[in-house]
C-alpha cells in the first residue's frame, strides 16, 4: 500500500532510499536540508515499504500585487509505479497544503509533448481554463 506523506526537515532519512527516476538528478543532502527547512517550500512523497517512489515539490509565492499562489515545481513517480494514481494523490495533498497556506491559485507546467502529465493536469477538477502558451528562458549564474 502506498502512503502519501508530507515531509519536512525531520524526514531527511527517508531520502536514503529513493527509487530510480523519481527525481531528475541525484539528491544533494545539503540542498535537500535547505529545501525542507524553508517555510515556503513544500514536498510530499509516496512511500512503498519505506522507499520513496514518488515526489511532488512546490513553492508558495507571495506577491505584493496579486494573490498568493502555489507553484508545483516537480512531480515524479518511479516508472514501475506510474499509472496507479500516485501522482494524482500527491497533487491532491499538495492542493490541500496550498489551501492551508492561504493560496488562492495553483499553477503547474509541463513540456508540450508530455502527454501523461498533461492528461493528469487537464482532468483535475477546478481547472481554470485551457493550457496557456508559455515561453521559458534559463540563465546561468
Amino acid at each position: 500500500m502506498i502512503e502519501i506523506k508530507r515531509v519536512d526537515s525531520r524526514d531527511l532519512r527517508l531520502f536514503d532510499d529513493v527509487a530510480d527516476d523519481v527525481f531528475d538528478e541525484t539528491i544533494d543532502p545539503v540542498r535537500l536540508k535547505t529545501y525542507l527547512a524553508s517555510s515556503s517550500h513544500h514536498m510530499v512523497v509516496a512511500l512503498n515499504d519505506g522507499q520513496i517512489v514518488g515526489q511532488c515539490a512546490a513553492v508558495i509565492h507571495h506577491h505584493p500585487d496579486k494573490q498568493t499562489e502555489l507553484y508545483i515545481d516537480e512531480v515524479g513517480t518511479a516508472p514501475s509505479f506510474q499509472r496507479q494514481g500516485i501522482a494524482r494523490r500527491m497533487l491532491e495533498e499538495m492542493f490541500v497544503i496550498g489551501k492551508e497556506q492561504g493560496c488562492e491559485e495553483v499553477w503547474v507546467g509541463t513540456e508540450p509533448d508530455n502527454e501523461a502529465a498533461r492528461k493528469l493536469y487537464e482532468t483535475r477538477e477546478g481547472l481554470a481554463g485551457p493550457a496557456e502558451t508559455f515561453v521559458m528562458y534559463v540563465y546561468k549564474l
